[in-house]
């Protein structure tokens, strides 16, 4: 009899939720979820801090993709070109051998506020239901049940609004999947984590979204990070699109 596997989720974001501002060169949002067997997770996790280790001579550095982009902070060294060049082949391995799943949801929020107007539903919600629709049909691919879902907190509003949304599947279910389904593939509670708590499932999903993002902002320009996820992403019959990557509206 063949041992059931358990599996974690993982959520994080690239861009901004917000309908108030829109900033014109990133007028998307991207809710990125990582889907990953736990026995997959433990071993991912020390790749990952042997990785930081080698560049860093530490495990606490976070590692956060417009941090890395930018050069800041502890990524400075980024600015020495041999470094730059070892530090991402050595992720982009880590990236493109670890064995995962993503499922990602991009909302254009020009494009949502002209179709819905300037009462459109939260971005961040609408996402949400969207990975988590689609997570489900992998999980049920798979026969699991109970999956944590863990996702970076934002703040005790935004925390106690997603929270809502999320219990809301769970009990009424969505316009495509009931309730019982949700409730028997995930966990009763979102598990919100802050980012200083160096949790590398995070790390790993918000290395992610960003290209993601640009892809689907730019998809005709070659993007090398985006290239070495591409293969992870959730795909079906006809492609990525509306299986691993649903776009909105």
């Amino acid at each position: 009899m063949s041992t059931i596997k358990k599996y974690l989720l993982f959520m994080d974001e690239s861009g901004d939720h917000g309908l108030r501002t829109i900033d014109p060169a990133f007028p998307v949002f991207v809710l990125m979820g990582l889907l990953i067997e736990d026995s997959v997770y433990i071993e991912t996790q020390a790749r990952i801090n042997e990785f930081k280790q080698k560049y860093f001579k530490s495990t606490e550095v976070i590692l956060h993709s417009r941090d890395i982009r930018k050069c800041e902070g502890s990524f400075s060294i980024l600015f020495n070109l041999e470094i730059k060049e070892a530090f991402y082949r050595d992720l982009n391995k880590i990236l493109s051998e670890q064995r995962y799943t993503l499922v990602a949801s991009a909302i254009h929020k020009q494009k949502h506020i002209a179709k819905y107007g300037k009462l459109a539903d939260d971005p961040y919600e609408i996402a949400l239901t969207f990975v988590l629709e689609r997570t489900i049909f992998e999980l049920n691919k798979r026969f699991c049940a109970d999956t944590p879902v863990m996702i970076e907190s934002r703040g005790t509003k935004e925390d106690a609004q997603l929270a809502k949304r999320y219990n809301e599947l769970l009990y009424r279910g969505s316009g495509q999947i009931d309730p019982e389904r949700f409730q028997h593939c995930f966990s009763e509670e979102l598990d919100f984590r802050r980012k200083s708590e160096n949790n590398i499932g995070l790390q790993i999903a918000d290395l992610c979204a960003y290209p993601i993002a640009r892809h689907v902002l730019y998809p005709k320009q070659p993007y090398p990070s985006y290239d070495v996820i591409a293969k992870k992403i959730r795909s079906g019959p006809k492609g990525v699109l509306g299986y691993g990557l649903k776009m909105f509206p």
